[in-house]
């Protein structure tokens, strides 16, 4: 058999394993981004009540609607909008995860593997974990964040409607050319130095802790590779991943959805500092931290559903485990 004739006979995942990676984190974070969408949706509300700049710019005189908890904001987006509103924006978010989370896999363990190294007893130091975790998230981001612009600007459609405000867009392609025809490509990359900040964090507390977690427990205790080991690992990441990414979310959150002028140029914030120092002095440093329980309880789910199914394809399409 000739070598072209053997590499055609070789299982795809060896013959492409990259792609097969990449491929393979898309699905996984596809269906853990659908289960999970109502608690993003809900912490993005939550993320821009209260908002200080808002009422200094004069934007407050619309009717707004008044602050609520977790329960009781999810249970308004209901009564007020239609159940089906849980799952608004939901098509550009499970785009923003193919591109952000096959990116960031990929990424992690090629720096894993390849570059950082792994230490003689096959275990990855936590230095090492951290930048390989932070420097993925970040790369990802940075592709994925035209996407979770036009995610956030969409989720917020319905607030709008309550505040008797004009829609802005009709769907995800409409959303994506008026913010290209309003900014410019720049204008699809606005909030991306917020967005990467905070996906260098989320993923410094998901994929190092999810896997410095797994492999301490392989190497110290009795525990086999299964799903009782990722779940551990996946309830670890999802908890240091919300206290980490929580006030870099908030920062995001509130820029990209922060009405723009004819340049592109932010109309109440002049940067991501610029953003955190009106929040604190405006409503105080816990600010910071609005949508926290909703944005753990859909990180803890989040990490649980994506690592065990991640783990699981891998097992079945015949790919190592992570």
């Amino acid at each position: 058999m000739s070598p072209a004739e053997e590499e055609k006979s070789l299982p795809l995942a060896e013959r492409w394993p990259q792609a097969s990676k990449f491929a393979l984190s898309a699905c996984a974070a596809a269906v853990a981004e659908l289960v999970t969408f109502p608690l993003d949706l809900t912490k993005t509300r939550l993320q821009v009540q209260g908002e200080a700049a808002v009422h200094r710019d004069g934007a407050a005189a619309a009717r707004e609607v008044p602050y609520r908890g977790m329960l009781r904001t999810a249970a308004g987006i209901v009564q007020e909008e239609g159940f089906r509103k849980l799952w608004q924006g939901a098509t550009p978010a499970v785009y923003r995860h193919i591109v952000y989370s096959g990116v960031r896999m990929v990424v992690y363990e090629h720096l894993r593997d390849s570059v950082l190294g792994r230490a003689e007893d096959e275990s990855f130091p936590l230095w090492k974990a951290v930048v390989g975790g932070m420097s993925a998230g970040a790369i990802g981001q940075f592709f994925a964040s035209p996407t979770d612009l036009v995610k956030v600007q969409m989720q917020m459609e319905g607030k709008r409607k309550l505040e008797g405000k004009p829609l802005r867009f009709r769907g995800v392609h409409h959303a994506f050319m008026k913010i290209l025809s309003e900014g410019g490509i720049r204008g699809l990359w606005a909030g991306w130095v917020p967005n990467v900040q905070r996906a260098a964090l989320v993923n410094m507390g998901d994929l190092t802790t999810y896997d410095s977690v797994k492999h301490f427990l392989l190497l110290n205790t009795p525990l086999v590779d299964n799903s009782v080991t990722h779940s551990i690992a996946s309830g670890c990441s999802g908890l240091v991943a919300a206290v980490l990414g929580t006030p870099a979310d908030v920062v995001k959150t509130r820029i990209m959805n922060q009405p723009r002028d004819k340049q592109g140029r932010g109309l109440l914030y002049r940067s991501s500092m610029d953003c955190l120092i009106q929040s604190v002095q405006g409503e105080g440093f816990m600010s910071l931290y609005k949508g926290f329980i909703p944005t753990w309880m859909r990180m803890a789910p989040w990490s649980l559903v994506f690592w065990l199914t991640y783990e699981q394809i891998r097992r079945i399409c015949g790919v190592s485990s992570f």
